[in-house]
């Protein structure tokens, strides 16, 4: 699952910003492990995963209560409504994890930036390059090719790889309404608030479910601690740091790692394999995304120019 993150940036050393990228993409790789470990249902693994990372964050928001004064209703309203859409990412991609291969999941939930661009074309009324349409066209050849193995599979091969397509779709929402939040708010309250409606949305599903919270050993506990100190905090804090550091064009090549480092991690630990044809669509699907991604941060890059 692969935060996008477009950050201005900024001088400084260039070697400690890849370790950095490099270690944010091993983490958050693991996400998918630390669910199965959990040995729980994907909601309430993922609502335990927001709920650690509001916790640290909320430890540093009493330094920050100027900024927090000044936040306008609306903008709570966003970052609220953007934790919501976080909430159904991580949800829906856990119960993926839990139904089909951890490579397959990450696979198709690694198009967000492709449903950005839907999104935007719907919301804007403004036609998308034909460069945005080839990359759509070569994604869903790659999906379909991801989804052949699983349709020979019983039902819940396929429902879960609908899961992790949807689950892109809502962190495409979470990405467009955080870019927007951003400019009114900083970095580490609009995360708190984001993460904090996560948590309140994911245990409200958990409730009106009929779900119970209750974790169920401690090496559930250790594995939710993975998912909350690991892949959610560290990972994201190490790929916020280096993209502030790197060109946004060379970090999107490094993200792209994500997903087959969870097929690797995969293998190793369950003995998952994937097929020929379902690495072959994996493949399509991260030049999809890289295609979309590069003309972003080209037009990015020409928008700060003029």
């Amino acid at each position: 699952m692969v935060h996008w993150v477009q950050l201005e940036m900024h001088d400084g050393p260039k070697l400690p910003a890849f370790a950095a990228l490099a270690a944010g993409v091993i983490a958050i790789s693991w996400s998918a492990i630390f669910v199965r470990w959990a040995n729980m249902p994907g909601a309430v693994s993922a609502f335990y995963r927001v709920l650690i990372a509001a916790v640290i964050l909320w430890m540093f928001l009493p330094f920050q209560r100027a900024s927090i004064a000044c936040i306008s209703r609306r903008t709570l309203f966003l970052s609220s409504l953007g934790g919501i859409f976080f909430a159904g990412d991580v949800a829906l991609f856990n119960l993926a994890v839990l139904r089909t291969m951890a490579g397959n999941a990450t696979f198709l939930a690694n198009n967000s930036p492709l449903f950005v661009g839907l999104i935007t074309w719907l919301l804007t009324r403004k036609l998308p390059s034909r460069r945005f349409w080839t990359a759509l066209a070569i994604a869903f050849a790659g999906a379909c090719l991801v989804v052949w193995v699983d349709l020979r599979r019983p039902e819940s091969g396929f429902s879960a790889d609908l899961m992790a397509v949807l689950a892109a779709a809502c962190f495409a929402g979470y990405l467009l309404i955080t870019e927007r939040v951003r400019e009114k708010m900083g970095t580490l309250i609009l995360a708190a608030l984001s993460t904090t409606a996560s948590a309140v949305a994911l245990l409200a599903f958990a409730v009106c479910a009929r779900i119970s919270l209750t974790v169920p050993t401690a090496s559930s506990f250790a594995a939710l601690l993975g998912l909350g100190l690991f892949c959610q905090l560290g990972g994201y804090f190490c790929l916020t740091y280096a993209l502030g550091h790197l060109p946004a064009t060379v970090s999107s090549i490094v993200l792209l790692g994500i997903a087959p480092l969870t097929a690797m991690n995969a293998r190793m630990v369950f003995g998952e394999q994937m097929t020929l044809l379902q690495l072959l669509g994996g493949c399509f699907i991260l030049i999809a995304v890289w295609i979309v991604s590069r003309h972003s941060n080209s037009a990015h890059q020409d928008a700060r120019s003029t």
